[in-house]
C-alpha cells in the first residue's frame, strides 16, 4: 500500500503546526522522518493515521483518500490496512501480552491463536503470553507493541519514536525486530525519531520544518 501525502497543512487555530507537507511512501519502503522537537511530527503521524484532523491537503492511502471518511470509516480503515506503534507503548495494564497482541485480530473478527504465539515467538517474547504487562521491562513493552501493530498483517505501520525511551542495545534490537518484521510482510514503514541510529537504517530520510519537508539520502537507500 503507497501513502501519498499532497500540501498538507494542521493548525490550531492562527497557530501553524506544520504545512505544505508533501511526500510518498512506496510499498516496502523504510522512510524515516526527522526534525527539531515541536515542529510537528508527531501530529504529523496522528494525521496519516487519521487519529487527527488537518485543515488544508490531503493524504491517500492507494486510492483512498482519508479526509473524505467519516469517523467510522477512518476507524475501519485503520483496523484493516495501518499498524501504529506508539512510543509510550499504549498495552492495556488488565490483559495479558497474549491478548494485548491479538486485539487488531479480534477486532477484525479473525482470531487466531497460532498468529499471536507466532508474532511473540518472532519478536522475542515466546513463552511470555500470559505474562501481564507490569512484569515486563520496557524493551519488553515495546516488543509487545510491535507484536500488536503487525499481528494482521497491515500493508502500512506507523511508529512514533519506538527507541525513544530505550537504552541503545535494546532500541537497536527494538528496530531490528521492527525491520524484519516489516520487511517480511512487504510492508512500507514511517518511523518517526529523534535517533540518529533509527534514522540511519531508513533507505530515505524525510526532514520535517516549519516550511514543509525535505529528502535526504540515508546509506541504506536501496536496501531494506
Amino acid at each position: 500500500m503507497s501513502l501519498r501525502v499532497q500540501s498538507l497543512g494542521k493548525s490550531y487555530g492562527d497557530t501553524p503546526v506544520f504545512r505544505d507537507v508533501s511526500f510518498t511512501v512506496t510499498p516496502g519502503e523504510f522512510v524515516a522522518l526527522v526534525g527539531e522537537s515541536g515542529v510537528g511530527k508527531s501530529s504529523l503521524l496522528n494525521c496519516l493515521a487519521a487519529l487527527d484532523t488537518w485543515q488544508s491537503g490531503h493524504i491517500w492511502h492507494d486510492e483512498v483518500d482519508l479526509g473524505q471518511l467519516d469517523e467510522a470509516q477512518q476507524a475501519h480503515w485503520r483496523r484493516a490496512h495501518l499498524g501504529f506503534v506508539f512510543q509510550a507503548f499504549h498495552v492495556l495494564p488488565h490483559l495479558d501480552v497474549a491478548q494485548n497482541v491479538a486485539l487488531p485480530l479480534l477486532l477484525l473478527g479473525q482470531r487466531d491463536d497460532a498468529r499471536v504465539a507466532q508474532m511473540l515467538e518472532a519478536v522475542g517474547l515466546g513463552g511470555l503470553g500470559q505474562r501481564l504487562p507490569a512484569e515486563l521491562s520496557g524493551g519488553q513493552l515495546q516488543r509487545v507493541a510491535i507484536a500488536r501493530a503487525l499481528v494482521h498483517r497491515p500493508p502500512l505501520v506507523l511508529a512514533d519514536e519506538p527507541t525513544g525511551n530505550l537504552d541503545p542495545q535494546t532500541a537497536a534490537r527494538v528496530m531490528d525486530v521492527l525491520q524484519a518484521q516489516t520487511q517480511a510482510n512487504g510492508a512500507a514503514l514511517l518511523l518517526v525519531t529523534h535517533s540518529e541510529a533509527a534514522a540511519a537504517r531508513a533507505q530515505r530520510v524525510l526532514h520535517l520544518t516549519a516550511s514543509g519537508i525535505e529528502t535526504a539520502d540515508s546509506p541504506n537507500r536501496g536496501s531494506r
